[in-house]
């Protein structure tokens, strides 16, 4: 698996969001909950990382749309 910028995992009920990558070193936010966005930004190395990511899941693309999107969309049923 290549790591990329913007990879979101889900790792047990928090997801792990990769937010710079580098050569060596990633920084990626910790979040417990992906409506609020809400975490803690860490700066590791990229062998670090990939050891927190044993047993995560990578979401799709369309995985966290649809998670943002179901929440920040206006009920479209409402006139």
């Amino acid at each position: 698996m290549k790591l990329q910028q913007g990879q979101v995992w889900k790792q047990g009920d928090g997801y792990l969001r990769i937010v710079h990558l580098e050569r060596l070193e990633v920084q990626y936010k910790a979040i417990e909950n992906l409506l609020t966005g809400q975490g803690s930004h860490h700066h590791v190395s990229k062998k670090d990382f990939c050891r927190l990511l044993k047993g995560a899941t990578l979401l799709t693309q369309a995985e966290v749309r649809k998670t943002w999107g179901d929440s920040a969309l206006p009920d479209s049923s409402v006139s």
